[in-house]
Parts: structure tokens; C-alpha cells; sequence
């Protein structure tokens, strides 16, 4: 009963004040993964059609060098094909098929498709993904309309965000974090970064407002059930993750 009382409370609360808020993110995760195979062209497509301002997505350097927008380590459960996405050359990943007929987009791809339209979260999935992904978002910005700051990228791989760093002093860093969230803090600070992105399960009012107090925005992940999204727009979160943009927007 207790948790019944919380939860309309959030809902009361997020509706009065915060569902209409211009300043909370609705981020489409892996595009919108709940409507779309993830991670696909069609799958952003649907989150910038659904309305959302910022798309997340993940990527890995495969084997001859490419970075490509996929999520999981192996290739098994979302294609046709079996093996770690990171021993694949280009023509291999191009011959799989994605569930729905969809295939495994560059993230250059995923960048000519977008145009500059909304901003874009990259996850550093992989190893060794750092310097290419900002070789790639720096040409972007310098040449095809994009504008440094619609990029944040983000990832649970400390160390590739600490090169990421050395290697571009301005991008916008976000921490992703599993764990108690205020334990991130730390390397927040570290990297300069605008925000501690941990998991909603993990997160609690006290974590949020040390986060904020430390100048971080706290963009959590991945809320999809209306009670949920609802409990954290109540407790002030700056954003969420959400695989069906439009139950947030």
C-alpha cells in the first residue's frame, strides 16, 4: 500500500510540475528500441519521428577498424549470424541481417541519416573506441553541420572515457554507472563531465541531490513503465532513458 501511495504521489507531483518541463530529457535508448530493432537507421528515425531531442546509441570498433552501432558483444541473439561483433572485418558485418531486415549501420551512417536534426549520445561500447569516434564527430562538426555540442558520449568503460578526454577537451562526457551513483562522482570531476548516468534501480532522492549539488545533471536509465518515468521526473532527475520516448515526451 505504501508503495502504491509513493508512486501516485510521483505521478501527482510529476504531472503538476515537471511532465511539461522544457529542461527534462527524454532520450530515445538505442533509438526507439521498444517500437524498432534497436540501433538500426529506423530505429532513430522512429525516436525523431516520436519527437525526441537526443537519441542514445552504441558502438564498437570491429576487427578492420570501422566503428559500427551495435550493442552487444556477440552478434548471435540480434542477427543471422554468430561471433564477437569486434573479430568481424566490414563485409562480414554488412552480410548479416539484423531482425527485421535491418542491417548494421556505420556510425557515419547513423550521422548522414540524423543530419544534424537532434543530438546524439554515443556509448562506448568496445575497447579502443575513443580516438576513431572522435575523429568521426570532430569531421562532423568541422565539415557536415554538426555542431560539437549536440554530441555527449558516454560509457561504463572509465578508461575510454579518460582517452576521449586527452583527445578532445570539449566534448561533452557523460559517466555511466551500475553501481551506487554518487560513487561516480569522482571520476565526474575528473573528466569534467555534465552529468552521472546511473541505473534507475540503483538511484535514490539523496543521490540525486548530492549529484546535483556537485554540478552534475543525473540522466538515468532505462525507464520505460509510466510509474517509473514518473518517479523519477518527482524526484528530479534531468533526464531519462526510455525505449518508448513517447510514454515520457
Amino acid at each position: 500500500m505504501r508503495k502504491i501511495i509513493l508512486v501516485t504521489i510521483a505521478i501527482i507531483l510529476s504531472s503538476c510540475q515537471m511532465g511539461t518541463s522544457d529542461d527534462f530529457l527524454v532520450i530515445g535508448h538505442r533509438g526507439a528500441m521498444g517500437y524498432v530493432t534497436e540501433n538500426t537507421i529506423a530505429s532513430v528515425e522512429k525516436a525523431i519521428d516520436l519527437g525526441v531531442s537526443m537519441v542514445e546509441i552504441d558502438v564498437f570498433r570491429i576487427r578492420s577498424g570501422e566503428v559500427v552501432v551495435f550493442h552487444d558483444d556477440r552478434v548471435d541473439d540480434l542477427t543471422n549470424g554468430a561471433g564477437e561483433i569486434e573479430d568481424l572485418y566490414m563485409p562480414e558485418v554488412l552480410a548479416l541481417t539484423l531482425q527485421g531486415g535491418h542491417k548494421i549501420p556505420k556510425l557515419q551512417d547513423v550521422l548522414k541519416a540524423v543530419d544534424g536534426r537532434i543530438s546524439l549520445n554515443i556509448e562506448l561500447k568496445g575497447a579502443n573506441t575513443a580516438a576513431k569516434v572522435n575523429q568521426i564527430i570532430e569531421y562532423y562538426s568541422l565539415h557536415q553541420g554538426w555542431s560539437l555540442d549536440q554530441f555527449v558520449i558516454s560509457s561504463f568503460r572509465w578508461d575510454e572515457l579518460e582517452k576521449m578526454r586527452e583527445l578532445n577537451p570539449e566534448v561533452a562526457i557523460a559517466v555511466l554507472t551500475e553501481g551506487d551513483p554518487v560513487e561516480a562522482i569522482p571520476m565526474a570531476e575528473k573528466l569534467g563531465a555534465i552529468a552521472v548516468n546511473p541505473w534507475y534501480k540503483n538511484l535514490t532522492q539523496e543521490a540525486v541531490e548530492i549529484i546535483h549539488e556537485k554540478g552534475f545533471k543525473v540522466y538515468t536509465y532505462t525507464v520505460n513503465e509510466v510509474e517509473d518515468i514518473a518517479q523519477m521526473k518527482a524526484m528530479g532527475v534531468d533526464g531519462i532513458f526510455c525505449n518508448y520516448p513517447d510514454r515520457a515526451l
